[in-house]
């Protein structure tokens, strides 16, 4: 398959990156630096500009599918920034007529209880706020997209560097805890988590999460 990933270079979109490419997929990897990519088969690095429209379209342009694992963690307006970001994204799929386009979500919008998410819990960090707020958006944004075939992957609370399992728990919109009581995933098994839908599509046009 041939794959347009945006924000290659982040922390979840290098393990995407990794994944689909040790399952034979050819990647565009879009970024801001793309130099940051060490060479390899079945990747082109293209240097991106999220914000600019016309020209993302025009990358994205005959690509089987998108994956957006773009990220405003790291700017000062974290929330708009990633706000006119995932808006130029979709727009820009949308008019490269790309045929699916899958997101890095978070776990923000997950409920703990019936109408409660985990944004809206007690003692949610205020550093991820924005960040989560955005990606909350963004999920309400996909939702009224009426032509787009589009899926969001929301990962558990914890998302960290770990093992490559490939044994995982998949949900829909309730937030994923272990025996232990805990809500997390490695960035690893998330990724293969991403790439299967990628494969096997199973959630098209809804949001779902993985977890241990």
């Amino acid at each position: 398959m041939h794959i347009a990933l945006v924000g290659a270079t982040g922390f979840i979109g290098s393990a995407i990156l990794k994944e689909a490419l040790a399952r034979g997929h050819r990647v565009t990897a879009l970024a801001g630096h793309p130099e940051k990519l060490a060479a390899s088969p079945n990747l082109v690095a293209v240097a991106a500009d999220v914000l600019d429209r016309e020209r993302l379209a025009a990358q994205l342009r005959g690509h089987d599918a998108v994956i957006s694992a773009f990220s405003g963690h790291a700017q000062k307006d974290t929330y708009d920034y990633y706000m006119r970001g995932i808006r130029s994204i979709i727009a820009a799929t949308e008019q490269a007529d790309v045929p699916r386009l899958l997101v890095v979500g978070g776990a923000g919008s997950l409920e703990v209880s019936p109408g409660v998410q985990v944004l809206d819990s007690p003692g949610f960090p205020a550093m991820w706020r924005q960040t989560a707020e955005g990606a909350r958006d963004a999920l309400a944004l996909l939702r009224e997209q009426a032509w787009l075939n589009w899926t969001m992957l929301s990962p558990s609370a914890s998302i960290a560097p770990g093992q490559r399992t490939g044994r995982f728990r998949l949900g829909l919109d309730q937030l994923l805890v272990d025996a232990a009581g805990e809500s997390r995933i490695s960035v690893e098994d998330y990724a293969v988590a991403m790439v299967d839908e990628l494969e096997k599509p199973a959630h098209a046009r809804r949001r779902f999460t993985v977890g241990y």
